[in-house]
């Protein structure tokens, strides 16, 4: 692996092992939400991220904001709607916590508002067994009821990541 391709990897993690940690613990929701807005604001600036045209341009604009395409490939498009997968590993992976992806998610949601766009996270990472998270884009506006987001499902419960573990049962 090359080493530019070594320090991308690590810094991709590094940020979000830090969002993670404030993401899961909501005395920093603001902190959360305007480090990601302010991460987005660099995607947007130094990757051009600028208005798309239709829907594939829509999903097009988003996956510049990442370092891979294939690491957020497009899925499919249809009915005005881009379906998408997050293959990048994250720190909530596993932990039932979509609260804390829905606040860490508030990346894309601002890359997808600049290319005039709405960002809907159908399925996380932090679901229990789910190692990938399926996304859905659609030009502002839209209705988007019909998109469920996995933060208004819920996972398992969360518990914070300062709490203790429950007990065990016997």
């Amino acid at each position: 692996m090359r080493l530019r391709s070594r320090l991308i990897k690590a810094s991709v993690a590094a940020s979000l092992a830090l969002s993670a940690w404030f993401a899961r613990r909501p005395a920093f929701n603001a902190v959360t939400a305007a480090l990601m807005r302010a991460m987005a604001a660099l995607a947007v600036r130094t990757r051009g991220i600028r208005p798309a045209r239709d829907a594939a341009g829509l999903g097009a604009q988003w996956q510049r904001a990442f370092p891979s395409a294939k690491q957020v490939p497009i899925t499919r498009i249809e009915n005005g709607t881009v379906y998408a997968e997050i293959h990048t590993p994250c720190p909530l992976r596993g932990t039932g916590d979509v609260h804390a992806c829905y606040r860490m998610m508030e990346f894309d949601r601002a890359v997808a508002a600049r290319a005039g766009g709405q960002f809907v996270v159908l399925r996380s990472q932090a679901e229990p067994g789910r190692v990938f998270c399926e996304v859905a884009l659609r030009r502002a506006g839209a209705p988007v009821t019909d998109l469920v987001p996995a933060h208004a499902r819920g996972a398992l419960p969360a518990r914070s990541p300062a709490s203790p573990p429950p007990p065990a049962s016997r």
